[in-house]
């Protein structure tokens, strides 16, 4: 049986032009629509922060495991909205950096935190997931 460790809870209003917030009102955004001008953020960036942060979590759980140091890893997360006759759609390239990490390590590292982080298994089989670590092409994900 799962354990809820913790629920974020947000409201959104007026769609893609709209406004979100938490309840807590930690976050508190207007929103624009992505390419268009505006102050206001988008979906996509804040699937973007929220799939790095949590990517780069993993990285470091999962560097911990093969005593790694991952203290200056990041991650950056690039979400682009697309479309194409089906409608539309999301796509994600995980830019994973962790110096001082030999690249046979840092890739396999990148591998097991793409297997347990909880955004790459929502979008797992959903959205195509491009893994890359210090800037050279892992092997697509599902």
């Amino acid at each position: 049986m799962a354990t809820t460790l913790y629920t974020a809870h947000a409201i959104s209003t007026g769609g893609r032009e709209g406004h979100v917030e938490s309840d807590n009102k930690r976050l508190s955004f207007d929103l624009s629509k992505p390419g268009k001008s505006g102050d206001g953020t988008n979906p996509e960036e804040l699937f973007a922060c929220g799939y790095a942060a949590c990517f780069g979590g993993a990285v470091g759980f999962i560097a911990g495991q093969k005593k790694a140091d991952a203290s200056k890893a990041s991650v950056k997360a690039d979400v682009s909205f697309n479309q194409d006759d089906k409608g539309f759609f999301l796509g994600v390239v995980l830019n994973v950096n962790l110096p001082g990490v030999d690249q046979s390590t840092a890739e396999q590292i990148v591998k097991e935190a793409h297997q347990m982080c909880p955004y790459s298994k929502a979008t797992r089989g959903n959205i195509n997931v491009e893994l890359r670590v210090n800037n050279a092409p892992l092997a697509k994900a599902a």
